[in-house]
């Protein structure tokens, strides 16, 4: 017979000698006897050997959760045989039933001691001090360990939730205010951060080693002189124009996709990568790319390189800008140049291009000529879009560009760069050039795809009607908003996992023509097609959060940083009670005002702004002034606008006092 018992707070174990009313002499594994009373032995078995017992029951401790076990506990006094019965099963082994002693003894802030040797009790005691010390303004340790699961994932029954529930409520303090006043949240920024962390990347953003295999096709080198429009801070170039025979009478484009595709193969090591992450993620000042750094460089169009590269050539009359011919091809291209938009974009002018700016910009190493034409084309190609979607796209507003006062982007900001924001017309000719291009290619591709009973990853939208949404799936149908027959998206494969599952399709087309669909990675109805959709749909939405919210928090920080006490605005929509959602004219904001109601929509006005919380992500203002302008028509470009694609608005966070399983955030 061997006994379990206590000595100086160290579990032992041995062999039961002899033994009286008040204690027994045990025998050790060591040899070593030694008299141990009855009020300390906790539990008599015939096996296992007492060594092998206490290692088992040492690892499977590990394994006990302890929020579960709590959950799993009487709120009388309960013996650790119990818990293992509750726990495990009613026929609780003896390891189990150490295992259960063992992690009860290690977790006081969960179980405290009872009346006897073996005996614990719920820890309420360790959550009115947690409280307390809440209150006091400094955070325990495990609450501090747990946060983030705290306020957005939590489980009601743990003492570290319970314990901010009971802080809140005796102190009548947000929780986020409680936990803030505490120490346990650095800053503002820091909570956004690492809530997105939790939420999208809980084991980091970090990429295993892996190299990138190298493309072995023997690919005919085009010739052509290919160049890129993109910011200065992009890395992963995906995409490159060229154009020939200008001014003979029939002029061939070139849009030239870099080629992930002829290296990477479906199910491998960065497949999965790619596969998991689904897309990069941006923000203003960084940016979490979808594949490793140095894969992206062994296929991204840079200068001055013959690249590897998908391209489509499609081949108009210059007089009439009609498509004669489409065809596509696997080849290495040479990239002239990388152009850079926030470089240009002030001189890249439509007069320049149109020749009413005579300047001379010798420095652009594409000639006006060629530019000129790509702005032509762009202009045509809208318009005939806008013909099939039933009215023109509308730019009123600029997109805003977020630059932080930083030395370098490859870590994550800590919130108080100072930041500075800029604008660029949506239309401006080099944006229209490049995103023309990618529509034809996307549409092109798209409908190539079908021709050939490929299948691939679509995104279409039936109608423009209010609340049709754009959807994404295997079929080729119509993109009523884009105004095409059927949409692709295939031309960022570094920076879309959607687009390098169809440019794996794309390739196959390229290589077997009218039996590629023997031959391409993914078949009709093919299961996996279905479930990266699904992903990418999910992942995309939860990324273009992030970036609202990280966009919105520098905006907020830009107001904070330049002293704005005032902005003057655009009523957008009515939000009942008097308050009125507004835009803000120079800046990527939207807020609730007072004060507006007898105001029509569009109207503009002059807010004064209350104090930034950066916390909820919010201001709010009141209207001191209406301002004349042409409401009307300012109401009729509102309109033009999907509004359930408002940008986001603040963050409120309150905790859940009550017995629904919602976590602390709402």
């Amino acid at each position: 017979m061997y006994v379990l018992f206590e000595d100086a707070g160290k579990f032992m174990a041995g062999r039961i000698m002899s033994e009286a009313e008040a204690s027994a002499q045990v025998e050790l594994d060591s040899g070593k006897r030694v008299k141990v009373k009855s009020a300390h032995m906790l539990l008599k078995f015939d096996k296992p050997a007492p060594a092998v017992l206490l290692q088992d029951a040492a690892a499977l401790s590990q394994t006990i959760e302890l929020e579960l076990a709590y959950e799993c506990a009487p709120d009388e006094e309960f013996g650790f045989g119990d818990l293992a019965q509750d726990y495990f099963s009613a026929s609780a082994s003896t390891t189990e039933q150490v295992a259960a002693l063992l992690r009860l003894h290690e977790a006081p802030h969960y179980f405290r001691r009872g009346g006897g040797k073996g005996r614990f009790r719920k820890a309420p005691a360790q959550i009115e001090a947690w409280s307390a010390e809440l209150i006091a303004g400094s955070c325990p340790v495990p609450i501090r360990e747990q946060l983030y699961k705290i306020l957005f994932r939590p489980d009601k029954n743990t003492p570290e939730y319970k314990a901010v529930v009971e802080a809140s409520k005796s102190s009548q303090t947000a929780p986020l205010d409680l936990l803030q006043n505490a120490g346990a949240i650095a800053s503002p920024w820091d909570f956004h951060w690492q809530r997105f962390m939790f939420d999208l990347f809980p084991k980091g953003t970090g990429f295993p080693p892996l190299q990138a295999p190298a493309i072995t096709d023997d690919l005919p080198l085009a010739p052509v002189q290919a160049f890129s429009i993109d910011d200065s801070h992009t890395t992963e170039i995906d995409d490159a124009l060229s154009l020939q025979g200008l001014g003979t009478g029939m002029v061939t484009v070139g849009i030239h996709i870099a080629a992930p595709g002829l290296a990477l193969s479906p199910g491998s090591a960065i497949d999965q990568l790619g596969r998991a992450r689904l897309s990069t993620v941006y923000m203003p000042g960084y940016k979490i790319t979808m594949l490793p750094d140095s894969v992206v460089q062994a296929y991204t169009l840079t200068e001055g390189r013959d690249c590897p590269a998908v391209s489509l050539y499609v081949t108009f009359s210059e007089d009439t800008l009609e498509v004669q011919a489409s065809e596509t091809r696997l080849e290495r291209v040479p990239i002239l140049v990388n152009l850079r938009h926030d470089q240009l974009d002030e001189r890249i002018t439509r007069e320049w291009l149109e020749g009413e700016d005579q300047s001379d910009h010798a420095d652009v190493p594409v000639s006006r000529a060629t530019l000129g034409f790509f702005w032509r084309l762009a202009q045509t190609l809208k318009a005939r879009r806008e013909v099939v979607r039933g009215k023109p796209e509308t730019f009123n507003r600029p997109d805003y560009s977020f630059k932080l006062d930083r030395p370098s982007n490859d870590t994550p900001p800590t919130g108080e760069e100072t930041v500075l924001i800029g604008t660029r017309k949506r239309g401006a000719p080099l944006d229209l050039m490049v995103a023309e291009a990618m529509i034809l290619a996307n549409s092109t591709w798209g409908q190539w795809l079908a021709q050939l009973g490929v299948p691939g990853i679509y995104r279409s939208q039936a109608s423009m009607a209010p609340g049709v949404k754009v959807r994404m799936g295997t079929k080729a149908l119509p993109h009523a908003g884009i105004g095409v027959p059927s949409y692709a998206w295939s031309t960022s494969p570094l920076r879309r996992y959607t687009d390098l599952v169809n440019q794996w399709q794309i390739i196959a087309c390229a290589r077997h023509g009218a039996t590629a669909a023997l031959a391409a990675p993914f078949k009709p109805k093919d299961a996996e097609l279905f479930s990266i959709i699904s992903g990418f749909d999910a992942a995309y939405s939860a990324y273009n959060s992030v970036q609202s919210s990280m966009e919105r928090y520098w905006t907020l920080r830009h107001v904070q940083q330049q002293g704005i006490e005032e902005l003057e605005a655009s009523l957008v929509k009515e939000m009942g009670g008097g308050i009125w959602l507004v835009r803000a004219d120079t800046l990527p904001l939207m807020f609730s005002v007072m004060g507006a109601q007898s105001l029509p929509r569009g109207a503009r006005v002059r807010v004064k702004l209350a104090e930034v919380d950066l916390m909820a992500l919010d201001v709010r203002g009141t209207v001191t002034e209406h301002l004349d302008a042409d409401a009307q028509a300012l109401m009729e470009a509102e309109d033009s606008e999907d509004e359930d694609n408002l940008p986001a608005g603040p963050v409120t966070i309150a905790v859940d006092l009550s017995d629904s399983p919602q976590d602390l955030s709402a």
